[in-house]
């Protein structure tokens, strides 16, 4: 049994709830109410309650299986709770449309974190304001298909 096969807890954030429940009910056909109609949902486990947590986040991808979410929280002055929980459990899945998929996940810094900065900002230019307004260094996070390496 898979540590993603646990309960899933709901956010206590009422808009992310609902817009995890409407990718869910659409299988990912509905848009977004928060990041558009290029979103995913990112399974993470809890890094203090162990428990599966569910977030909307826009859907980048190198086209070969591998993701990247960025921690941008809309330029909050503090990182989003599932930075939190990937830092403490470097293991995600993510669903995708229809397909739900494990990842290995690694926070990327230098030329790799700026290539994966312009893929996600090609479809989100927001982040180059989002980092604009905030003093923190917003993070990247790239995900891995379970049993494949870089």
């Amino acid at each position: 049994m898979s540590e993603f096969d646990q309960p899933y807890e709901p956010s206590p954030w009422d808009p992310i709830a609902k817009e995890v429940e409407r990718y869910e009910s659409s299988g990912g056909t509905a848009p977004s109410e928060l990041v558009g109609d290029q979103w995913v949902i990112l399974w993470t486990i809890g890094a203090k309650s162990g428990k599966v947590r569910k977030t909307p986040l826009v859907r980048i991808t190198d086209g070969n299986g591998r993701y990247a979410v960025i921690g941008s929280m809309g330029g909050a002055p503090q990182h989003p709770q599932w930075v939190h929980n990937l830092r403490a459990h470097p293991r995600a899945r993510l669903q995708d449309g229809p397909r739900v998929m494990d990842f290995t996940v690694r926070e990327v810094e230098g030329d790799e974190k700026a290539e994966w900065w312009a893929r996600a900002t090609a479809v989100w230019p927001d982040y180059n304001t989002y980092q604009a307004n905030t003093e923190r260094t917003i993070p990247v996070f790239v995900l891995e298909p379970v049993g494949t390496g870089q």
